[in-house]
């Protein structure tokens, strides 16, 4: 399942999200639960590449650049909506990936669309990986190209849930979650995309986060998975 604006938009999941960031956000959400092999396949396991869609716009994806540091712009985050006071895990990552799969170039820039999205990241540097979460979105470049298509999408989510292999580590430790309160959670939902001269398309969507909810805190986004595990 792909996490894209369109193929005019994102790429891949977790754009330059190395092994060790990857292992080292996993541990912490199931520290002691599980071998380091069973940390990888958490996050990369069930196959699931995240691909191009091959009809949902006008013109074929560029590269990222996910790396940058979130611009802060006086003129605000545009259309990307405000992280909600949640402190339920799943709740909040179906919310996050709601946002995720929305924009609209016709009145937000790309450094508005940053911006918006680094508000949802937990502020515990340690756990935030913000290199997965940056690079969702296209370069300077084709965000530009995108506006002058007046490109934007809509989502809606069907559902979230605990993938098996997170629910068995808390089923066997239920106390080793309380270091650092990061919970793992797969959202299925749909994205509908529309541009200039009737254009558009709907796809289905997946995504597996890294969410941080804390006691007596709200819950803030951690990272996004490479690929998406059930």
């Amino acid at each position: 399942m792909r996490n894209r604006f369109s193929s005019l938009s994102l790429s891949s999941y977790g754009a330059g999200w190395s092994a060790n960031r990857r292992i080292a956000i996993v541990a912490a959400a199931v520290a002691g639960l599980l071998a380091l092999a069973g940390i990888v396949a958490l996050l990369t396991g069930g196959g699931n590449g995240h691909q191009a869609p091959d009809s949902a716009a006008p013109a074929p994806i560029g590269s990222l650049s996910s790396s940058e540091a979130a611009p802060e712009p006086s003129s605000g985050s545009g259309s990307v909506p405000k992280p909600p006071q949640i402190s339920e895990p799943v709740a909040y990552a179906k919310a996050a990936a709601q946002m995720l799969w929305s924009y609209d170039t016709r009145d937000t820039s790309r450094d508005q669309q940053l911006a918006g999205m680094r508000a949802w990241m937990t502020a515990e540097t340690k756990y935030a990986d913000w290199v997965s979460v940056a690079g969702q979105v296209p370069d300077p470049v084709l965000w530009s190209r995108m506006a002058d298509q007046d490109q934007h999408a809509s989502a809606s989510v069907t559902e979230g849930h605990y993938p098996g292999a997170f629910k068995q580590a808390l089923a066997e430790d239920p106390s080793a979650i309380t270091k650092a309160y990061i919970y793992v959670v797969t959202v299925n939902g749909k994205q509908q995309i529309t541009w200039k001269k009737g254009g558009g398309g709907a796809e289905e969507r997946a995504v597996t986060l890294a969410v941080q909810c804390r006691p007596n805190h709200d819950c803030a986004l951690a990272a996004i998975a490479p690929s998406v595990t059930q």
